[in-house]
C-alpha cells in the first residue's frame, strides 16, 4: 500500500488581512473559508506571507512583508526575533502586549470559569522588558556540514536551533556571552556530546549547567573551569539525571555549598537556591508579585496561613515576616529541604515546611487539622482543580491564587465560586515580556 503524497505547498506569497490574534500570538486571517495563522502579523495589518504548513481547516504562514502596519508594531529589539522561538511578540509594543495578555485572561475567565472579577487591577510591569530572564535552557548542536557548534533556542515551530550571537532578553551575564560559549564548546573533545546548557542566575552569581552525555576528559574539564574563571560563572556538570548535577567551579565544599541567591529586601530575606531549582525568571516582577500577594493576604498576628506549592519559600517566608503561623507545603521533597534551609538562614521560627501529594485530598494531614485563616496557592500550569474542591474544609476567609496558566486559573476559579468564594480582584503580571506567557494573580474571599 503506497503512502499518500503530501500536497505541495504554494510557492507564491499569500496576501493576508489580519483581524485578531490567536492565544499563541499569531495573526488570524481568513481566505476562501479557511483560517490562516500568520506568524509575525498583528491585527489590522495587511501582510504578504509564505505558507509553511497546510491542513484541511487551516494553514500556517510566516510573514514576509508588511504592506500596511498596525500602530502597535515596533522594530524588534533583537536581530534574531523573526526566526528564534524564544520570543514571539517582539514586533508588538509593550503596551499592546499587556493588552493582549489582559484580553486572554478575560476570555479564559469567561470561557472556562463563567466568571469575572469584581475588580480588574493594574498589571504588574517590569522596569525593563530586556535583560530580565534569569532561568533558561539553551540547546547545543554540532552541525557537521558547517563544522561548527550552535547554541541557542529552537526556531519558531520547528526543532532547529537558531544561530544567534547574543540574546537581549537573557541576563547579560549569559546573553552577552553566547559567542565565547559557542567557541568553548567547539574547542572541546566532547563538542558533539553536550546537548544542552541550563542557565540560572542569582543576584550576585550566574551558573551554567552542562549536560554531558559522556565522561569529560581532563582537558575538557580544565577548559570549562577556565571559562568559569574568566567570566565569573559557576560551572556545573550533569552526567545523567538531575540528582547527578555537581559543581566543578568553584570547588564545592558539599552539596549545601552549591547555592545561588536572591534578595527580597522589602522583607529582609535572602533566598538561596540550587541552579536546578524552580525559581521565577524575572527578579523585578517576582519582588512586585510577592509584595502584592502579601499585601492582599494581610496576615495578622495569630493567624494561620497555608502556602501550597510553596517551592523554596518564595511566598512562605515573606508571609512569615508578617507574623502568624505559616505552613508551606510542596510535592518535591528537595524543595521542602530548601524551604527549611531558607527559614533557618533567615532566623524564622514561625514557619514549617511539609511534603505532601498535592493531587489529592490532604485535609487529613496533621499540619492541616487546625485549619487556616488564609491561603496562598501557586500551582504549576496544570492548575489545582482537585485542591480547590478541598480548600473550603479549612474555612479560610481569604485565598490568593498565583497562576502561570489563565485557562486553569479560570477553571479553578469556577470551582471556588461554586464552593462559596467570590472572585474579588484579578490581573496580569508581565513575568515573560515579548512572549505569550500569561502570569496572573487573583484574590478570592469567602461569602
Amino acid at each position: 500500500m503506497s503512502r499518500r503524497r503530501r500536497k505541495a505547498l504554494p510557492t507564491e506569497p499569500v496576501r493576508c488581512e489580519v483581524d485578531k490574534l490567536s492565544h499563541d500570538g499569531r495573526g488570524i486571517a481568513r481566505q476562501d473559508g479557511k483560517i490562516l495563522f500568520v506568524d509575525g502579523a498583528l491585527p489590522g495589518e495587511t501582510v504578504m506571507a509564505k505558507v509553511v504548513s497546510s491542513r484541511s481547516k487551516f494553514d500556517e504562514l510566516r510573514t514576509l512583508e508588511v504592506l500596511e502596519s498596525a500602530p502597535d508594531r515596533q522594530t524588534p529589539p533583537c536581530e534574531f526575533a523573526d526566526l528564534c522561538g524564544g520570543c514571539s511578540l517582539q514586533h508588538m509594543s509593550s503596551d499592546a502586549q499587556i493588552r493582549f495578555k489582559e484580553d486572554t485572561l478575560r476570555e479564559q475567565f469567561a470561557h472556562f470559569g463563567g466568571i469575572e472579577p469584581e475588580e480588574w487591577i493594574e498589571p504588574l510591569r517590569p522596569d525593563s522588558t530586556l535583560a530580565y530572564r534569569r532561568k533558561a535552557r539553551m540547546g547545543v548542536r554540532y552541525v557537521k556540514a558547517r563544522e561548527s557548534v550552535l547554541v541557542g533556542f529552537r526556531e519558531k515551530r520547528n526543532s532547529f536551533l537558531t544561530d544567534i550571537d547574543r540574546c537581549v532578553v537573557l541576563d547579560p551575564r549569559i546573553g552577552e556571552r553566547i559567542v565565547p560559549l559557542r567557541e568553548l564548546l567547539h574547542s572541546m573533545d566532547a563538542y558533539a556530546r553536550i546537548p544542552q546548557v541550563e542557565i540560572a542566575c542569582g543576584d550576585d552569581t550566574a551558573a551554567m549547567v552542562f549536560r554531558n552525555m559522556d565522561e569529560l576528559s581532563s582537558g575538557d574539564q580544565e577548559k570549562l573551569i577556565a571559562f568559569g574563571q574568566a567570566h565569573e560563572l559557576h560551572i556545573y556538570l550533569q552526567p545523567k539525571g538531575p540528582d547527578t548535577v555537581h559543581r566543578i567551579w568553584p570547588e564545592s565544599a558539599g552539596r549545601q555549598d552549591e547555592r545561588l541567591s536572591y534578595r527580597l529586601d522589602a522583607f529582609d530575606l535572602t533566598m538561596k537556591f540550587h541552579p536546578m531549582d524552580f525559581t521565577q525568571v524575572n527578579a523585578d516582577i517576582n519582588k512586585a508579585m510577592v509584595h502584592r500577594a502579601v499585601e492582599w493576604l494581610d496576615v495578622q498576628p495569630g493567624e494561620r496561613v497555608l502556602d501550597l506549592f510553596c517551592g523554596l519559600g518564595n511566598f512562605t517566608l515573606p508571609l512569615a515576616r508578617k507574623g502568624g503561623q505559616v505552613i508551606g507545603v510542596e510535592g518535591d521533597d528537595a524543595m521542602v529541604v530548601r524551604g527549611r534551609e531558607n527559614a533557618e538562614l533567615n532566623g524564622l521560627t514561625n514557619v514549617a515546611f511539609h511534603g505532601a501529594d498535592l493531587h489529592g485530598d490532604f485535609t487529613g494531614q496533621s499540619w492541616a487539622q487546625e485549619g487556616f485563616d488564609k491561603i496562598l496557592i501557586d500551582p504549576p500550569r496544570s492548575g489545582a482543580e482537585e485542591i480547590c474542591k478541598y480548600l473550603t474544609a479549612f474555612g479560610a476567609k481569604t485565598i490568593v491564587y498565583v497562576s502561570c496558566n489563565p485557562a486553569t486559573l479560570a477553571r479553578d476559579a469556577g470551582v471556588m465560586a461554586r464552593n462559596g468564594y467570590r472572585l474579588v480582584r484579578a490581573g496580569v503580571m508581565d513575568m515573560f515580556p515579548h512572549t505569550t506567557h500569561v502570569e496572573s494573580i487573583a484574590l478570592f474571599e469567602r461569602g
